[in-house]
């Protein structure tokens, strides 16, 4: 699918410096960069929900660790 994308002055400088990094055309940097920030939101929702899903099960390990211990060492 074609598509126009219009770009500052600073932004074209940023693809140009993003394109020779990867020794691509700015198409293919725009291209790569749209799949590597889309990963990266899939990957960061995936370790949030893991984390939100683990974190209620280590807080009462944790508690349970304390109580053993009889809060000494916290």
């Amino acid at each position: 699918m074609a598509m126009t994308l219009r770009l500052t002055a600073d932004e074209d400088r940023a693809l140009v410096l993003l394109a020779s990094a990867w020794g691509c055309s700015k198409q293919e940097a725009v291209r790569r960069s749209v799949v590597t920030a889309a990963a990266r939101l899939i990957d960061d929702a995936t370790v949030a929900t893991l984390a939100r899903s683990h974190s209620e099960h280590y807080a009462a390990t944790e508690s349970r660790i304390r109580q053993a211990r009889g809060n000494e060492g916290v």
